[in-house]
């Protein structure tokens, strides 16, 4: 580990179309530009020597660094205390047009005295293209600039002398006293040279962006027991959406291990149905209804572009680039040791082709509850649903590669018949309930058939419980979802002897894997923390069964795993280490899937739905 921070210890900053990781002493060690899914301009997090860094922090042995967001903002405060002095770094990125796709995004990095005397130190060393793309370096008394054939990079300064050439790089330093700002902005696709910015003009840039966020955050209809942890949540998730698009990525980041020198390293840096689709439970459920709307058009987009071939991996990708495009091929940089040796380092994702079954209920499901939210989808739309239905009518009864994209074979996964079966009952609810033309008598032989194939295989009557596919007698978190989404009663005796399974099995106080790669071979090497998001459903389902009690404590217990920040990786390992890439979208959404109801059931009682009919994700 030496030379790598924590996967923990970092906060998330970004513009609504990248953002960037700042660890707890100050340097940013990833920034893609001038997107999520850009290659990397600052990734020292995968790399330490040749990865590229920009740090700027207070200097010496006895510094106590502390970090915090800015209530309320997705504005990031790492505070260095010394004997002399009390200074700050303010972090964050400008958010301007987000809606339009831009090149330019400014990276603000303001410092500050608060007490006595304080002297920070600049290191600005870019390693563009994934360290594949040498640059040149233009100094001026202004600033710097970092050029290459596709890039380009703007230091503006913090005044005169402030900065030094070293190599292609820069550094510098800056005193300050007691009520003195100064700063640098680091810009993409700028228009004019390096200025120098003054402390007025930089903290300006600070008031313009803690209005946004504190604006934003405060739609949020949100009252409950949590407000504080659903409100980073919900800052994280905005944090991770690409504007322009709706598109929501799985996480900012790249190859971070869910095995520390391990190869379980995916790039997340894409927009995945599922995950996006359970985005909106959340989103609804906080009262974000322009969000959801705007990834629901992308979801429309989506269906539009590929309904009716059934070719591959199905009629719609797992996943695409936050545009909606689906170039993902898989490469690994062989040239980078990885996240404390964890090699391989992959970008690209090889799992776009896979074919999941499961998408299409999480799809619909969404569809379904944006309905009883008063989103409507027009006659377009449902044409296009429609034929989505039609394909999983002729395609549910086949194997495939499952919610968890292992790569060890096709298997009829319990899970993806589930989500099939949600697809065809939701469109026969909107159907039924708008009047919709729909071959009903089709979708409801099948949806029935789903149901009974289910109870006859998917049951295994030796652990009596529902396992992870019709060969095995292995458990599965994803079957958390079986009272989430309606398919049994939260207190059937089918059910409570499945939780009851999962309980002395897979759950690790309160902490949930999402199966035993050991006793179900997955395809790759080692092993695997918990699995956050399969905590949070846990919690739900604990809840509806009438565990209440358990339910509160599971999810309490929950955060004390946070970071420091109040972030979430994917998963989390057995000292409480963060691992994987983070932050994670998966776990924040459903950490506000699971706040939203267990408030409902602690206010109502057990097995109480805010909206009639109990749907996927979880949230009211």
């Amino acid at each position: 580990m030496e030379g790598y921070p924590p996967i923990a210890e970092h906060g998330l900053i970004g513009d609504l179309q990248t953002a960037a990781l700042v660890t707890t002493d100050g340097c940013v060690d990833w920034f893609c530009c001038p997107r999520f899914d850009s290659p990397s301009v600052f990734a020292s997090l995968l790399d330490r020597d040749r990865g590229g860094r920009f740090r700027l922090a207070a200097e010496g042995d006895d510094v106590v660094v502390r970090q915090l967001y800015f209530p309320d903002t997705a504005i990031l405060v790492t505070r260095f205390m010394t004997p002399e002095g009390v200074g700050e770094v303010l972090d964050f990125m400008v958010v301007e047009d987000p809606q339009r796709a831009s090149d330019r995004h400014r990276l603000v990095r303001v410092v500050r005295c608060v007490r006595g005397q304080i002297r920070f130190e600049l290191e600005c060393a870019p390693r563009f293209d994934y360290g594949r793309q040498a640059h040149e370096l233009e100094l001026t008394e202004h600033g710097a600039v970092f050029h290459t054939p596709g890039l380009q990079l703007t230091l503006h300064g913090a005044g005169q002398g402030a900065m030094r050439r070293h190599g292609n790089d820069v550094r510098g330093e800056q005193t300050l006293r007691a009520g003195q700002a100064g700063g640098v902005i680091l810009e993409s696709a700028a228009e004019g040279p390096p200025q120098t910015m003054t402390g007025e003009e930089l903290l300006g840039l600070f008031t313009q962006t803690a209005r946004f966020w504190r604006g934003w955050l405060s739609r949020s209809t949100y009252r409950g027991r949590w407000r504080e942890m659903v409100a980073r949540s919900a800052i994280t998730l905005k944090l991770m959406t690409y504007a322009p698009t709706g598109g929501l990525v799985a996480a900012p980041t790249a190859a971070l291990p869910e095995q520390v020198g391990g190869e379980r390293n995916w790039d997340y840096r894409y927009t995945w149905i599922r995950d996006g689709s359970f985005s909106i439970h959340a989103l609804l459920g906080l009262g974000f209804t322009e969000e959801a709307e705007a990834f629901g058009r992308w979801l429309s987009d989506r269906a539009e572009e590929q309904a009716g071939q059934a070719e591959g991996s199905g009629p719609l990708k797992i996943m695409y680039r936050v545009d909606g495009s689906s170039d993902l091929n898989e490469e690994i940089l062989d040239h980078w040791e990885g996240y404390a040796g964890s090699k391989p380092v992959r970008i690209g994702n090889g799992a776009a082709d896979q074919l999941q079954l499961d998408i299409y209920g999480e799809l619909l499901d969404s569809v379904w509850l944006a309905d009883r939210h008063g989103i409507r989808v027009g006659h377009p739309g449902w044409v296009k649903l429609a034929q989505l239905a039609d394909w999983v009518c002729e395609h549910w009864d086949q194997p495939d590669e499952g919610i968890w994209e292992t790569r060890g074979g096709r298997q009829n996964f319990t899970y993806g018949r589930l989500m099939c079966w949600v697809a065809l009952d939701r469109m026969i609810r909107l159907a039924r309930e708008h009047g919709r033309p729909a071959d009903l008598a089709r979708w409801t032989q099948e949806r029935d058939r789903i149901y009974t194939q289910i109870m006859e295989h998917g049951w295994n009557p030796q652990r009596r419980a529902f396992t992870q596919h019709d060969q095995t007698e292995v458990l599965d978190a994803s079957l958390l979802m079986l009272p989430l989404t309606g398919f049994v009663a939260p207190r059937d005796p089918l059910w409570l002897s499945t939780l009851d399974a999962m309980d002395s099995e897979l759950v690790s106080d309160s902490l949930v894997y999402r199966y035993d790669p050991g006793a179900s071979p997955d395809g790759l090497r080692g092993h695997e923390g918990t699995f956050s998001i399969c905590t949070f459903w846990y919690v739900d389902a604990l809840a509806r069964s009438g565990r209440l009690e358990q339910a509160r404590l599971a999810f309490e217990k929950m955060f004390t795993y946070a970071n420091h920040l109040g972030l979430f990786a994917e998963e989390i390992g057995q000292t409480g280490e963060q691992l994987g890439n983070f932050p994670q979208a998966f776990t924040h959404l459903s950490l506000i899937n699971a706040a939203v109801n267990l408030d409902h059931q602690l206010d109502h009682g057990a097995g109480f739905d805010p909206v009639r009919q109990v749907h996927a994700g979880g949230a009211g």
